[in-house]
């Protein structure tokens, strides 16, 4: 009587990290996505001065309670994620294309090009994002221009860094040395050869640098530097319940606050799992 042949232990826990990869992004996709569908669907009366309201404990009615001026907590937070959302991807994505064209420009324009850029990618390292980030949105006033100016002009050096070694390691590479044998284009072989590598790093950066954006943007609102107090932004409702903590309203800072972590989370699992499956190197495991 034959039996039926066991797989490998090793292969075995192999689909079971995969699997379990993609149950965690999915999940983290999905509380995205609810995070936004949640935003859109609660009404924006909720945002209005109800007085007779103010200062309700969590309940079924108010889940994360209620403010000092009656204000559903359950929508400003949603809403001020969604901006801090909004913020974070534009933020991101600015800063990705920056450090994608210096980069580029590092790794094919000569060895001057490469080591001015190079300085000023260690330049900005040197100092901490926070304090340029802070100064720049200090100089252009504040609000969301200044914070979306700020954090893309302060989070594109390791991703520039990345995509100059990777550019130097793809010009050095078989295939690009037998199209330019064949005579092939500079444009032809940045087209078809350098970008589509390229691809998948800048999205793998650009997943990565929006949770940094969303956290230095909430941090720069609450101290006063980023977005207007009128609007629902999670840096200002944070600031905001700073005042009434002592006595007792501990909902205003607490839901507002795991919230943000959560969706800084989400964005940082999402980034590492997809970072897993464009390595090469790491694409089995």
């Amino acid at each position: 009587m034959s039996r039926t042949p066991r797989p490998h232990p090793f292969i075995t826990a192999q689909l079971y990290g995969r699997h379990r990869m993609w149950l965690s992004a999915s999940a983290a996709g999905l509380a995205l996505i609810a995070a936004w569908a949640g935003a859109a669907l609660l009404s924006p009366d909720n945002l209005a001065t109800q007085l007779a309201l103010r200062n309700l404990p969590p309940s079924l009615q108010h889940p994360f309670g209620t403010d000092w001026l009656g204000r559903d907590m359950l929508t400003r937070t949603l809403k001020g994620l969604v901006l801090s959302l909004k913020v974070g991807i534009l933020a991101g994505a600015v800063s990705a294309m920056i450090a994608a064209v210096l980069g580029l420009l590092a790794a094919t324009m000569g060895s001057l090009a490469d080591r001015i850029i190079t300085w000023c990618i260690d330049l900005f390292l040197s100092v901490p994002h926070l304090v340029t980030l802070i100064l720049i949105a200090f100089v252009l006033g504040g609000g969301a221009k200044g914070v979306i100016v700020g954090v893309a002009l302060t989070h594109w050096p390791s991703l520039s860094r990345l995509i100059r070694a990777e550019v130097l390691h793809l010009r050095s590479a078989e295939f690009v040395q037998v199209s330019r044998r064949l005579g092939k284009s500079r444009f032809w072989i940045g087209t078809r050869h350098i970008l589509p590598h390229l691809a998948p790093q800048l999205l793998v950066g650009l997943m990565l640098i929006i949770p940094h954006a969303i956290l230095h943007e909430a941090a720069v609102t609450f101290v006063g530097m980023g977005l207007s107090p009128h609007e629902p932004a999670i840096g200002i409702i944070l600031s905001e319940s700073m005042r009434y903590l002592s006595t007792g309203m501990w909902w205003l800072a607490l839901f507002p606050g795991l919230c943000l972590l959560l969706l800084v989370r989400c964005f940082g699992r999402l980034g590492e799992h997809l970072r897993l499956l464009v390595d090469p190197r790491r694409a089995h495991e």
